[in-house]
């Protein structure tokens, strides 16, 4: 497949630090938030979030980390290895990850954080939004928006597995 870089290490550094600046702005209560990072990437950026929430306003936000194969409705895979340790109970649980797509994966996403207890509010940040949505679920916080064709792939790489932070397109 041949791919092509949409998005650079520094347009996503700033695209994580917008996010983090719109959750600010946008969250009278900092101390609710709880951050839950969608397997893998998605965990990846939730904690580079937090990070960025430590350093502009000195708040310790928890990070969960979900895993949606178990409470998907078109492929159920095994064991839900998610680790929610935080009650997040009246909690504003901000769900993570890298690219919202069809919105399946947030659907499964939403269903295992009810399972776990009754957030106050659930909302979702994604690096990248490519739009060809099967489910009626959009974005509260977006980095950048990569309108695609139903054939092309996004690949996002972050440095923690992939050895640098980039957005593809696969053609």
């Amino acid at each position: 497949m041949e791919t092509k870089e949409v998005v650079d290490d520094i347009t996503v550094k700033r695209a994580i630090t917008r996010i983090t600046y719109e959750i600010i702005e946008r969250n009278k209560e900092l101390d609710k938030i709880v951050l839950a990072g969608i397997k893998t990437r998605g965990v990846f950026i939730a904690n580079r979030i937090q990070e960025r929430l430590s350093q502009l306003e000195n708040i310790d936000v928890p990070v969960v980390i979900l895993d949606t194969k178990p409470f998907r409705d078109d492929i159920k895979s095994g064991q839900d290895t998610s680790d929610i340790s935080v009650d997040i109970t009246n909690r504003d649980v901000i769900l993570v990850d890298d690219v919202l797509y069809t919105g399946r994966t947030i659907r499964a996403a939403i269903d295992n954080i009810v399972s776990h207890g009754r957030p106050s509010r659930i909302s979702l940040a994604v690096l990248v939004d490519r739009g060809h949505r099967e489910l009626p679920i959009r974005a509260d916080y977006v980095g950048k928006n990569i309108p695609t064709n139903q054939s092309e792939e996004i690949i996002v790489e972050m440095t923690e597995l992939d050895g640098q932070d980039r957005v593809l397109i696969g053609l």
